[in-house]
């Protein structure tokens, strides 16, 4: 069993984004995405709404197909798990500009709370080593997540994996547009592409 961390999700992750400059951002289902949205809302956040599984690969295509540009997908730990063969494939592809973000609170929140793999003892990081990832790493403080995103905005040999373990909770919503076209062409006019 894991021992739960008492870091705070929001602060973590205002601490991990708080330098981001031009970094494109793809939100996983739920909590990351309202981590995300706190940090500020920008028209380079890419918010997946009903997408279980979905974040990490989301971020794979983008991080292809804007190679001059680094991608960091934030996803929580019941999203990873359900998306592990995602892992694999990202493995394989080696993007060289994209980080995957785990906010791992060791619970499924959405959902219940209910105890998640995590807590259980399934490393994520490890997986991600197995994997191929260039960088892996799990990280309990918020000393060492600033120390994580001064990393992340160095280049990279292929893609790494970051697993931030935070206090199980549920903090208020801060909540984005809900409405997917209008995410999808704000997003794409960021990217200088028009609306579709």
């Amino acid at each position: 069993m894991s021992v739960p961390s008492q870091l705070d999700r929001r602060a973590a992750v205002a601490a991990l984004l708080k330098d981001r400059k031009n970094t494109l951002a793809v939100s996983g289902l739920g909590s990351p995405t309202y981590d995300l949205h706190a940090t500020g809302d920008r028209d380079d956040n890419f918010y997946l709404w009903g997408a279980m599984g979905g974040a990490a690969l989301i971020g794979l295509g983008l991080a292809q197909a804007q190679p001059g540009k680094r991608v960091v997908a934030l996803t929580g730990d019941g999203e990873q798990l359900m998306g592990l063969g995602g892992i694999a494939t990202i493995g394989v592809a080696r993007p060289r500009n994209l980080d995957i973000v785990v906010i791992d609170n060791q619970h499924f929140g959405e959902t219940g709370m209910q105890a998640s793999h995590t807590g259980c003892g399934v490393d994520l990081t490890a997986i991600a080593t197995a994997c191929g990832f260039v960088a892996a790493a799990t990280v309990r403080t918020l000393e060492e997540v600033q120390r994580l995103a001064t990393q992340m905005v160095e280049p990279a040999d292929g893609p790494r994996l970051f697993v931030i373990k935070v206090r199980a909770e549920n903090p208020p919503r801060s909540l984005p547009s809900r409405d997917a076209v209008f995410i999808k062409n704000r997003f794409r006019a960021h990217l200088g592409f028009a609306a579709a």
